[in-house]
């Protein structure tokens, strides 16, 4: 847990992966295209990921990728990023991160 913490408070916008999985790809788009470049931990390539994910499921994130962190603080999976992306709470959010400028 202590270094899914380290790694979450690194950068404004923080997302676990895995590079095979197809929810992790399309939340990594969305943040892309809202002109966020968020740092990005692949679980399936890091050699501690098991132990990553399994910190992730005990956090709350259920399935444990992709697991999205905004100014350091866990926002959610999939399912609760693009609810806050679809009423528009995900811009302010990003914004009060320091994520976006405008």
């Amino acid at each position: 847990m202590e270094r899914i913490t380290k790694l979450a408070s690194q950068k404004a916008v923080v997302i676990f992966s895995k590079s095979s999985c197809g929810m992790s790809h399309a939340i990594k788009r969305l943040f892309y295209e809202q002109g966020v470049g968020p740092a990005i931990y692949e679980l399936d390539e890091d050699t501690r990921g098991k132990e990553m994910e399994w910190a992730l499921l005990r956090l709350g994130c259920n399935p444990s990728v992709p697991a999205v962190f905004v100014g350091g603080k866990f926002v959610g999976s999939a399912n609760t990023v693009m609810t806050l992306h679809l009423n528009g709470s995900l811009k302010k959010m990003l914004r009060d991160a320091g994520a976006l400028w405008l």
